[in-house]
């Protein structure tokens, strides 16, 4: 009896199609470390986990598999993920990369999905740019606590950007005004609020819409999603634009800078089974679509 097996209705070979997905997590935090111990508990065999920070006294409240015996030994937040995952996959291929993601570009090109948890609408969107120029679906997930005066909001996203669809200034995620008022508050001291709960419902939601781009169980998976998360009410609810861009041509992302000029099918296909180097050892079906694309062009 394999350790999957009440999770077969994914599909007859999902066990074989998770082991062999790769998937980049970039930020261990909040979110990031509930989609490492989620993805991991799923069996995915295949990670690229980014993060330049050690876990401090703060992160406590909301880091899965952070201990207080690792804000006293300084310990990395990749150095947390992974021991994260080898409880649960011993022969998990790992690459942890202690630094920003900007450092961790060849990497996360063999991901077949990159979900980010990061503060910055800056890097949100730059991580957005990359993941479409390869051609690798981008989830974003990320939560913040407003105050309404009498009161605190607590809400948050998990926005499925996939190249050729709706991206997140489409869906007005991201706007010239957010970055603009980002960038005025630029060294100022603390970060967003943080809850661990709000954290792992976010994070739920992308592994849930990472089974429906890998495992066959989910006929036809939506290649753009943005779920809106309220935390006073409890509720996870398709945002109305899921239906107001369904006929959107992203005008963010034009089809010409859509794909890596130098990537190569057979070399991707070819990489050997375990090769710690290079975990992705699938070759994507949308990755295939859009090379045959551009070379019939």
């Amino acid at each position: 009896m394999s350790r999957l097996d009440r999770q077969s209705f994914l599909g007859s070979d999902s066990d074989a199609v998770l082991e062999a997905a790769t998937i980049g997590i970039v930020g261990l935090g909040g979110g990031g470390s509930h989609v490492v111990q989620q993805a991991a508990h799923v069996g995915i065999g295949g990670f690229v986990t980014v993060d330049p920070q050690t876990i401090e006294d703060t992160n406590t409240n909301r880091l899965v598999g952070g201990k207080r015996a690792d804000v006293a030994a300084e310990r990395p937040k990749t150095d947390i993920a992974e021991r994260l995952i080898r409880d649960l996959q011993p022969n998990a291929r790992v690459l942890s990369i202690r630094d920003s993601w900007h450092a961790a570009t060849d990497q996360l090109k063999t991901a077949d999905v990159i979900v980010g948890a990061l503060d910055s609408f800056k890097e949100r969107e730059q991580l957005e740019r990359f993941a479409r120029r390869y051609l690798i679906p981008y989830i974003d997930i990320g939560m913040d606590v407003h105050d309404l005066g009498k009161g605190f909001l607590v809400s948050g996203q998990a926005i499925l950007s996939t190249p050729g669809e709706p991206c997140l200034r489409c869906c007005g995620f991201i706007t010239d005004d957010r970055l603009k008022r980002e960038a005025a508050r630029y060294g100022a001291a603390g970060g967003r609020p943080q809850v661990v709960w709000s954290n792992g419902v976010l994070a739920s939601a992308a592994i849930g819409l990472i089974a429906q781009i890998l495992t066959p169980w989910y006929q036809h998976p939506p290649a753009f999603v943005y779920l809106e998360y309220d935390g006073n009410k409890g509720t996870v609810s398709r945002s109305a634009h899921m239906e107001t861009l369904t006929e959107c041509d992203c005008p963010h992302h034009p089809s010409n800078e859509t794909g890596d000029p130098m990537f190569d099918i057979r070399e991707h296909k070819m990489r050997r089974r375990g090769d710690a180097s290079a975990p992705g050892r699938l070759t994507s079906w949308w990755r295939t679509f859009w090379q045959f694309m551009r070379s019939s062009h």
